[in-house]
């Protein structure tokens, strides 16, 4: 199983519940080659494979993407053999207040948030198909369904990954199933405020944040709960997603 963005946060606790269930796995990270060799330390304590390879998406790095992802899936597959699964959980996220986005920001967004999933997902997909077998699993975002102000490149791309993820479930069917996860409120970002995650509970039905294992068990049912499930976005934002009619 491969996860990128694995080193922090919520990949980190994706990797190690996995782990936990005895999956083998390959860790992508970009700039966190220290908390990426932590964690596969820590994960071959639970008697399993893992292995870290770093790669950066982002069009800073030189070269096509298409071929940087493609070369990605063959040197992971050398190093832990073919892909059953992938998750594609690397994002940026950064605010672009409307008349002051540069280009810039728009490629940076977009290549590393939903055109590096796609060539990765191309390049281990069709792999899967020939093989009858495999899940692609996506990392959007609840807010995309109600996108927040000052951060448009970040909401469209998330926006375009649930579409690729429809479209990506159609073209790989019936052997592949592909889903998303849409994540809420789980992690705060780095300095939000009291009031800000105030308001951003009471947002929500249940009134709370969640935490990182809630991804992470869903995650787990797509991959271990089920196989009939393909094309779906599944909320895990505390009832966020409904909530606005209240």
């Amino acid at each position: 199983m491969l996860i990128t963005g694995a080193a922090r946060r919520i990949g980190r606790e994706m990797a190690l519940a996995l782990a936990g269930r005895g999956a083998n796995l390959l860790l992508h990270y970009r700039d966190s080659k220290i908390e990426a060799r932590a964690l596969q330390e820590e994960i071959r304590e639970f008697g399993v494979g893992c292995e870290i390879l770093g790669c950066d998406f982002s069009p800073r790095s030189s070269g096509s993407l298409e071929k940087r992802a493609a070369d990605f899936i063959q040197n992971a597959e050398r190093k832990l053999g073919l892909l059953d699964v992938l998750i594609n959980n690397a994002s940026l996220y950064f605010p672009t207040p409307l008349g002051k986005v540069r280009e810039s920001d728009w490629d940076e967004l977009l290549g590393v948030n939903l055109k590096a999933p796609f060539f990765l997902s191309q390049a281990a997909g069709c792999s899967m198909l020939q093989r009858k077998r495999g899940k692609i699993i996506n990392l959007t975002d609840g807010a995309a369904a109600n996108p927040v102000n000052g951060y448009a490149p970040y909401m469209i791309s998330k926006v375009g990954l649930t579409a690729m993820t429809v479209c990506l479930a159609r073209e790989l069917a019936p052997y592949v199933q592909v889903n998303a996860v849409a994540p809420g409120p789980i992690l705060p970002p780095k300095g939000m405020k009291a009031p800000r995650m105030a308001k951003v509970t009471e947002r929500t039905l249940l009134k709370r944040f969640g935490t990182p294992a809630d991804i992470a068990q869903t995650v787990l049912y797509l991959i271990e709960g089920t196989d009939y499930v393909t094309g779906a976005v599944i909320p895990v934002d505390g009832g966020g997603s409904i909530a606005w009619g209240e």
